[in-house]
């Protein structure tokens, strides 16, 4: 059983900070990467946020790049996502997703998500 989990998330207003961090725990052998993706409102599709591949690899959308920094600790399978300079179209649901191996095979875990609002 693999669990992914976020917490961090909360109320700040335009222009603050926030971080978010991510732990994936139980049973697999190794992780490929780990990212985070918003989902903005309801029934619209998650997007990618930020992500780190094992090798330290990382990637972000246009919209963030230069106010978001994602980090991870390969020792402690966790993955870390500093938000800067926070806007209010930042307002979102924040997921994070393992892509890892474990005993059934390779395979993408999603933790439950944590509720960022950007508002005055």
């Amino acid at each position: 059983q693999v669990q992914v989990e976020e917490s961090g998330g909360g109320l700040v207003q335009p222009g603050g900070s926030l971080r978010l961090s991510c732990a994936a725990s139980g049973r697999f052998y190794s992780i490929y990467s780990m990212g985070w993706y918003r989902r903005q409102a309801p029934g619209m599709q998650r997007e990618l946020v930020a992500q780190v591949t094992s090798s330290g690899v990382t990637n972000y959308a246009d919209s963030v790049m230069g106010r978001f920094t994602i980090s991870r600790d390969n020792a402690k399978n966790t993955v870390l996502l500093q938000m800067n300079s926070l806007k209010p179209e930042d307002t979102a649901v924040y997921y994070c997703k393992a892509d890892l191996r474990s005993p059934v095979g390779r395979g993408d875990y999603w933790g439950q998500g944590t509720q960022v609002t950007v508002s005055s």
